[in-house]
């Protein structure tokens, strides 16, 4: 189960997510999601719950007593197995002292923490809420009572030198985190960093630059005894997110909150993106959902997608069962092309599984759109 939560101090410079910087609407909010989570609960009837993730926006501006009415209306509405993962997205300047105490005696058992960068530079070019001192000491503290922890990490920020990046992996490492997220800054449309490159105030995103960060990531990482099991995400053995693997593994998930996703099997919903029309629907008992039948076409589009994103990669078997053999036939055909050109390779210890190589990985959203069937 995936609960948004969408508020936030402030908007950072590059983010699209769906978010209010205004909290007067939080208790109300949240009332909308214990009765979301009630109406929906046949939705997974015969399905048990295995993770729980808060997501947002800023799970962390809640309160500790409002995130357990949360997991403890699930736990009483739907099956929930012993000991789930259970994960908060928390900022650094949320993370006091008190909070992580208090945060340590509760269900939750995974912190994800939005780091992006541990220069003072970097956080204000992104307008994010914390300092770089505020991440070094929230880090310090939360590994003290939380083995399982993530962190997030910007890469690909314009005149970051290969020098900064590589001492923002070494703290990251001497913090001893068993989990490490990374993304390329990237311009979303309509953000503030999109308004910025557009009017000249920052520079134009290299690619180039971010290709060569990838890179150093991936070497640091591994050597460091990381296991890159999705494109972005990096884990030591037994710390890899059970969440998100849930996604590109095709399971099914139920997204709670606005503009939150669900997917069961043929199909994928998503609540409506706005706040008080998504309270006033739940408070009449409705719920602000759009539901999106999929095709054949839709699924395999989206298990190559998401496959060649994994170490799993995508099993021939597989699409032979749920697609059958025209969509094999089209696989095997249109990715000869990448495994020629060095970017796709064939596994073949018990089964045929497509991967991308590292050449590719950097390529592969790219490569994966020119596998999809049209």
């Amino acid at each position: 189960m995936y609960i948004h939560i969408p508020f936030c101090k402030q908007a950072c410079h590059y983010c699209d997510f769906h978010f209010s910087t205004s909290l007067k609407k939080k208790d109300e909010l949240i009332r909308a999601l214990v009765t979301e989570i009630e109406l929906r609960k046949d939705e997974l009837l015969g399905k048990t719950i295995e993770t729980i993730y808060f997501g947002g926006g800023t799970p962390s501006l809640l309160k500790t007593d409002e995130l357990q009415l949360l997991i403890d209306t699930v736990c009483h509405n739907i099956e929930v197995i012993d000991n789930p993962e259970i994960t908060l997205e928390a900022n650094p300047d949320d993370l006091t002292s008190e909070k992580i105490l208090q945060l340590s005696t509760s269900p939750i058992n995974r912190l994800s923490i939005g780091v992006q960068s541990f220069f003072e530079d970097d956080l204000k070019m992104m307008n994010r809420a914390h300092n770089a001192y505020e991440a070094k000491r929230c880090l310090q503290e939360a590994s003290q009572y939380f083995e399982n922890i993530t962190i997030d990490l910007i890469y690909g920020i314009p005149e970051m030198s290969l020098k900064k990046w590589d001492e923002n992996l070494d703290m990251t490492f001497n913090f001893g985190v068993n989990h490490i997220s990374s993304y390329a800054l990237t311009v979303e449309p309509k953000t503030a960093l999109d308004n910025f490159i557009k009017k000249g105030k920052y520079p134009v995103l290299d690619e180039a630059l971010a290709l060569q960060h990838f890179n150093h990531l991936v070497e640091r990482t591994e050597a460091e005894g990381f296991v890159q099991y999705e494109i972005s995400n990096f884990g030591k053995p037994n710390y890899f997110s059970k969440h998100n693997t849930s996604y590109w593994q095709g399971k099914w998930y139920l997204g709670i909150g606005p503009s939150a996703h669900s997917f069961m099997g043929d199909q994928r919903s998503w609540n409506v993106s706005n706040n008080m029309k998504y309270i006033k629907a739940i408070r009449n008992k409705e719920l602000p959902i759009v539901i999106e039948k999929l095709s054949d076409q839709d699924r395999f589009n989206e298990y190559v997608m998401t496959g060649l994103r994994t170490i799993w990669g995508v099993s021939f078997s597989k699409v032979e069962t749920d697609f059958g053999a025209f969509f094999l036939e089209h696989l095997t055909t249109v990715s000869k092309k990448f495994i020629d050109e060095g970017l796709l390779a064939l596994n073949t210890n018990n089964e045929k599984v497509l991967v991308a190589t590292p050449k590719g990985k950097f390529l592969v959203d790219g490569i994966a759109s020119e596998l999809f069937m049209i």
